[in-house]
């Protein structure tokens, strides 16, 4: 990096006067820094744990070779603890404060420009001349574009200024995969950015209002989140797609051997008129078609709620001919009685503690005593070993909505709360939402 003028910073600091020493004795306003060696900034993070995970990597690359079940998430795992252990700490401040926002940056150019629809037509490699003549757009702008992705692994440089696909690139030739990074920059990253001086504002509090939280700052806005995005209907059809390829390729609730879904129908009322599963805040009815194709001989209604805007797309979509669509706001009355059961998901994450209450309170009184149940498909943050995407999902959920991804014991205090119980949690495998049993206490 260079200063105005262009005079390179060398091994300077940017500030006169300053030197480590000084930066250690908090002389710019930062009085709670602790007396550190300067030269734990260039030794490895976490030495002594890199021989156990040579070991580990070693024996999840035979067993992924031998077909494994799960073996490539643990090699995965192994493989990024080896690297957080062997890089340095400054290493890791450049990663965060460098590689990411600005490989996030050219991502988003590349799919602006139809970067990645050309060089995923096929494996040849191609030119940075090449590919800049093919999307229109200016060779050296393309040609620095294309030397950061491939630096950052999102494509494969193969010589000088020449590059090929591969298989997240060719990805992101596809809307729905696409539509996340314009998902996040037109309705999140804002608000995740303006968190730390949200929190440092009011105190350090945990946030526990929708309408008043980091993402109104980020998007200059008195919106809540789906407010925003109802007057911006772009963000919320690139919102749906983000989340539609979020859930992609992740076992299901319906999976034979997650949750006892033939229990389930087994003490099902068969009637003509009898509900088996209300999907409550469903969408456009991506749930209810997974579980008819997965079930196809289950007995009994199966019912699509969501606002009135929700159902006309609902319309629009091919849905199988036994779910029936219906306008429901959850912050209402219940209107469908004695349902098997009803069914929600990733909705309670959405909002704070007493508006899930509401929301919840609102279905009570549509449950049957010991036959109705309350199917909730969330996260369940472990106690330990919590994996990224739920940790980096409950930071989104504290900016966008003020709420959060919830631990067993915030589940069991939520759920007790309105007069509810759960009678297990079925998990299938870390980082996938689990479900959650709740039948009234």
């Amino acid at each position: 990096m260079t200063q105005a003028g262009g005079e390179s910073h060398d091994n300077r600091t940017a500030t006169n006067g300053t030197n480590d020493q000084n930066d250690q004795n908090g002389t710019n306003g930062q009085a709670h820094e602790a007396f550190v060696d300067g030269s734990v900034a260039i030794s490895p993070n976490t030495p002594e744990l890199v021989p156990g995970l040579l070991d580990q990597i070693a024996s999840s690359g035979k067993t992924l070779s031998s077909g494994v079940p799960k073996a490539r998430v643990e090699l995965l795992d192994a493989a990024r603890s080896l690297v957080y252990a062997l890089e340095t700490p400054r290493e890791a401040m450049i990663r965060f404060c460098w590689s990411q926002s600005t490989a996030y940056a050219a991502v988003e150019t590349g799919i602006d420009i139809g970067l990645f629809t050309v060089l995923s037509k096929d494996d040849n490699p191609k030119t940075a001349s090449g590919l800049a003549e093919a999307v229109s757009a200016d060779r050296k702008l393309v040609a620095r574009h294309l030397k950061h992705l491939g630096a950052m692994g999102v494509i494969i440089e193969t010589g000088p200024d020449e590059y090929r696909r591969t298989g997240f690139s060719t990805l992101l030739s596809l809307q729905r995969y696409s539509d996340g990074f314009h998902c996040m920059t037109a309705c999140a990253t804002a608000a995740i950015h303006a968190l730390p001086a949200y929190l440092k504002k009011n105190g350090y509090c945990n946030p526990s209002n929708g309408k008043d939280c980091s993402f109104q700052i980020g998007f200059n806005t008195d919106l809540h989140f789906f407010e925003f995005l109802k007057e911006t209907p772009e963000a919320a059809i690139q919102f749906n797609n983000h989340m539609s390829a979020y859930h992609q390729g992740r076992p299901s609730w319906m999976d034979v051997g997650f949750y006892d879904v033939p229990g389930l129908i087994k003490q099902a009322n068969t009637g003509e008129q009898d509900v088996l599963l209300v999907d409550v805040g469903g969408n456009v009815g991506h749930d209810l078609s997974e579980f008819r194709r997965k079930w196809p001989n289950a007995p009994g209604r199966l019912v699509l709620q969501d606002l009135p805007e929700i159902i006309v797309r609902a319309k629009t979509v091919p849905l199988h001919s036994s779910i029936e669509l219906a306008e429901h706001d959850f912050f209402t009355e219940q209107p469908i009685q004695g349902a098997r059961a009803y069914y929600m998901h990733s909705i309670l994450h959405d909002w704070t503690d007493d508006n899930c209450r509401k929301i919840l309170k609102n279905l009570i009184p549509a449950l049957k005593p010991g036959y109705s149940k309350v199917l909730i498909n969330e996260n369940v943050v472990p106690e330990m070993d919590a994996y990224w995407e739920i940790t980096s999902l409950d930071i989104v959920m504290m900016s966008l909505f003020a709420s959060m991804e919830r631990t067993v014991d915030n589940w069991h205090t939520l759920l007790e709360s309105v007069g509810l119980k759960i009678t297990k949690i079925w998990t299938a495998e870390r980082g996938v939402e689990s479900l959650i049993e709740c039948e009234l206490a």
